[in-house]
């Protein structure tokens, strides 16, 4: 059975570094029912699902990090091939010597990125055109560089991108432009322990909010009336394992993956939070988290699961409380 490189052995030993944090149950906490798996993959042939992007329609867009495809699955679980990055003959991704299709974002035209991790000139930013067909890079980033979640600002047409090896965010022209560096700094660096720094990337409520799975923080980099980067805030601690997560509604809710514990995390406005999935619901290290109306996705890669691996994406109700 294939095993996914190094990642393991990298990520394992931070896995008990850090205590969840509690907190009082509030009155307006969200509520996560009914969870059930929809489609499985095959851990085998890399098919580890990495990030969601939805559709309309509320089918998933689906990057399958160690096979660097993407697949839309339907609500009923139904699978349709949508692109597949091209090969790297000698990938040298840092930290993992494999190439991996990581991020992604949709535009409202339907058009897709992709971010890609290959250690080659290949490393950066690829678009797939509306219906799919062959991907083209519009961005490089340096082979050191690891693009890891990202989000679209159609508004500014440019992409930001968390560099977990780099500890980086980067901007990413969408009108051909070069790319830099956006923001930087100790609270988005990896650590020796674990070389996984920045991960996760949103975009909310005038900020980019980036998850940083070596510190086990989320944290919320403000934009400054030219756009350009405000000083970095940590808004919780304690997530362990964190990797990719979404905004439950409006307000500040983060519902957070937590990779390495086999958790979905509901992290409130004020940093306290509370696990609201687990591995008994089906989660098998969990890798992001989108929502669409009242359903909840979730993917899952397995790629610590050393006794019967399952990748799978997994649909919940949720539902917001009022006072």
């Amino acid at each position: 059975m294939r095993r996914i490189p190094r990642l393991a052995a990298a990520t394992a030993a931070a896995a008990a570094l850090t205590v969840l944090a509690g907190g009082p149950a509030s009155a307006v906490d969200p509520t996560v029912t009914d969870p059930h798996i929809v489609a499985h993959f095959d851990f085998a042939a890399g098919e580890t699902p990495e990030n969601i992007a939805l559709e309309p329609d509320g089918s998933a867009d689906i990057t399958l990090a160690f096979a660097h495809k993407v697949v839309r699955v339907a609500k009923d679980g139904t699978k349709t091939p949508v692109a597949e990055l091209p090969t790297v003959a000698n990938p040298q991704t840092p930290n993992l010597g494999a190439a991996l299709a990581l991020g992604i974002a949709r535009a409202h035209d339907g058009t897709l990125y992709v971010a890609y991790a290959t250690g080659t000139a290949e490393t950066g930013i690829w678009r797939i055109a509306p219906g799919g067909g062959a991907p083209r890079q519009i961005a490089q980033l340096p082979a050191d560089a690891f693009p890891n979640g990202i989000a679209l600002d159609e508004h500014c047409d440019t992409l930001y991108a968390a560099d977990s090896n780099r500890g980086e965010v980067w901007s990413i022209p969408l009108d051909g432009g070069d790319p830099f560096v956006w923001a930087s700094g100790p609270e988005l660096a990896p650590s020796p322990q674990l070389p996984f720094g920045a991960n996760g990337l949103k975009l909310h409520d005038g900020a980019v909010w980036v998850s940083n799975t070596a510190q086990s923080t989320l944290l919320r980099i403000p934009f400054e009336e030219d756009r350009s980067a405000g000083p970095i805030e940590t808004r919780a601690t304690g997530l362990t394992g964190i990797d990719d997560f979404t905004f439950a509604g409006h307000d500040d809710t983060v519902l957070a993956a937590l990779n390495t514990v086999n958790k979905l995390e509901l992290v409130r406005p004020d940093g306290t939070h509370k696990t609201v999935l687990t591995e008994a619901d089906g989660l098998d290290n969990p890798t992001s988290a989108a929502v669409r109306a009242k359903t909840l996705y979730v993917n899952s890669a397995a790629f610590f699961d050393t006794v019967a691996p399952d990748p799978n994406l997994l649909l919940a109700r949720i539902s917001r409380n009022k006072l």
